[in-house]
């Protein structure tokens, strides 16, 4: 039998982080950035992004068979060469970039992103179809920071948000483009010995809490009101990116 974690102290962060990773997983995706943050509180962030991707997979698994014919091919086929590339850098750089540095990116990027919405929110128009070069670029930058720390959603927000996607397509481009993202990574982190037999137990263990927590967001998604759901991922997207400059600039500055 392979050997978990037995810290009474990492489950009090492990349990809610995989839960509310769960609720990412089924269409509320700004509340999976909390997930890493969590658990880096009781383990490295290095292994807490380790003991999650496996429950990334799982995750990712349930909610493209919720959502295998609600997405939009095109931002897919543009932003995923750029994911893959973004990997790619991940890995070269992961000795070279600290946690606090993505984290202090991504929180950047999500508060500057919600507050040109919040800005333009009352600007009538018609919903802005993505540019090639931009889907690439968010698409390199959404890998990076999804190898680094779990944390590609606000990237791929940045480009996807504003066309105004119908909320199930919506969240069904996100678990495709998060789903062949994660497999993408499973080879890094293998070759970067994060892999071990107690980071996997302890994955495994808690298996049916994440798949739980993917059921109850798909459920929640959709009986939500579109408006009332991009103003939720809108506010969560900026709480998080508050929690990540709160956490990150102190330690950097």
């Amino acid at each position: 039998m392979p050997a978990i974690i037995t810290d009474p102290l990492f489950y009090l962060a492990a349990i809610p982080a995989v839960f509310l990773m769960g609720l990412a997983k089924g269409g509320f995706a700004g509340l999976g950035l909390i997930a890493i943050p969590l658990l880096a509180l009781v383990v490295s962030p290095v292994k807490a992004a380790a003991l999650m991707l496996p429950i990334l997979i799982l995750q990712d698994m349930v909610s493209t068979w919720a959502y295998r014919r609600d997405f939009d091919f095109r931002n897919l086929a543009i932003m995923l060469p750029g994911s893959f590339f973004g990997v790619f850098l991940g890995w070269l750089m992961a000795a070279h970039v600290s946690d606090d540095m993505v984290k202090l990116g991504v929180g950047v990027i999500s508060i500057a992103f919600v507050i040109v919405y919040w800005r333009r929110r009352n600007v009538p128009g018609d919903p802005v179809k993505g540019k090639t070069s931009a889907g690439i670029f968010w698409g390199i930058v959404a890998g990076f920071t999804s190898f680094v720390a779990h944390a590609g959603g606000p990237p791929f927000q940045v480009h996807v948000m504003p066309q105004r996607l119908p909320p199930q397509t919506y969240v069904g481009t996100s678990t495709w483009f998060f789903t062949i993202t994660n497999l993408t990574k499973v080879l890094p982190y293998f070759l970067l010995g994060q892999f071990s037999s107690e980071n996997l137990g302890t994955s495994f263990a808690l298996f049916p809490l994440a798949l739980v927590a993917t059921l109850t967001g798909v459920w929640m998604v959709r009986r939500i009101p579109a408006s009332r759901f991009y103003t939720l991922i809108y506010a969560l997207t900026f709480l998080v990116g508050a929690k990540l400059l709160w956490d990150s600039a102190p330690k950097l500055f």
